[in-house]
């Protein structure tokens, strides 16, 4: 069963209207999660908002958002002027583009939805389109009103569904050419690169989201029951610091401990390539 619909509106594509409904497909409910609390009592802190200057403290109903400007004074926005400056919300997914799903630069991707048909009534016109999506490889980009932003949607069919990923507008996401600058251009060639190829073909696999554990939840989880058992926790020690290896020697230790059989189908595959 689908997680409760957090929005429901419509999704078109021209002339083509389908009632949906908007699905959290990722939670972080399932975390460790910790709260502040009082060391000497063991009971739990509570958080108060006090005036930066006066350090009294501030009740909620005289909280209010507040832009901050260059000479650090704060431009108080009053809640009806919040709501009046957002974009109507009309509830409907307008789909503005099809892009090819080769072609879509994953860093752009932020949250992930599962995407459903909102009432009976509307899955043969969500089928249409999951279905066209998949036969053309395209995914279709939508704009909407959601959570009190105007956002971008990327939505691509996924077995019987559908998957709509929000977008990262342009201006949060830094060049990858800026970051990249200060890596020097070397032509790796040879037996080196003969090496890398066999190593990575010999860990060749397929995606298994369920082969990747969260080792830090884990050992948090396994932290608060050993401390709920009264067991003594003992800091751990420093790890030793890295030693400067011989990157050749590295490549042909981890290629010997791939195996021979991997070694001849790697060596098969570069010949093909070649």
């Amino acid at each position: 069963m689908a997680p409760r619909a957090i929005w429901k509106g419509q999704l078109q594509i021209s002339e083509l209207v389908c009632p949906v409904s908007l699905h959290a497909a990722a939670s972080t409910a399932g975390r460790v999660s910790f709260h502040l609390v009082n060391r000497a009592t063991g009971n739990r802190v509570r958080r108060e908002y006090v005036d930066a200057e006066t350090g009294e403290q501030v009740e909620r109903e005289q909280q209010v958002k507040g832009y901050a400007t260059d000479d650090r004074r704060y431009i108080p926005i009053e809640p009806e002027e919040y709501a009046a400056a957002l974009p109507e919300n009309h509830k409907t997914l307008q789909v503005e583009a099809f892009l090819d799903c080769a072609d879509i630069d994953t860093v752009y991707l932020d949250r992930p939805y599962f995407l459903l048909p909102a009432e009976p009534t509307a899955e043969e016109a969500f089928t249409v389109i999951r279905e066209g999506l998949r036969a053309r490889r395209k995914a279709a980009v939508a704009r909407a009103m959601l959570f009190r932003r105007v956002r971008s949607l990327l939505i691509r069919a996924q077995g019987r569904g559908l998957i709509a990923s929000t977008l990262r507008f342009d201006y949060e996401v830094r060049p990858a050419e800026e970051a990249f600058a200060g890596i020097h251009e070397q032509a790796i060639q040879g037996e080196m690169l003969d090496l890398a190829r066999h190593i990575i073909a010999s860990k060749r696999g397929e995606f298994d989201p369920a082969a990747y554990d969260d080792r830090y939840d884990a050992a948090l989880a396994g932290l608060v029951k050993a401390k709920a058992a009264g067991r003594k926790i003992r800091p751990r020690g420093r790890r030793p610091e890295g030693r400067v290896i011989d990157l050749m020697d590295a490549l042909r230790k981890s290629a010997e401990g791939a195996g021979p059989a991997s070694r001849r189908e790697a060596a098969s595959r570069n010949r093909k390539a070649g």
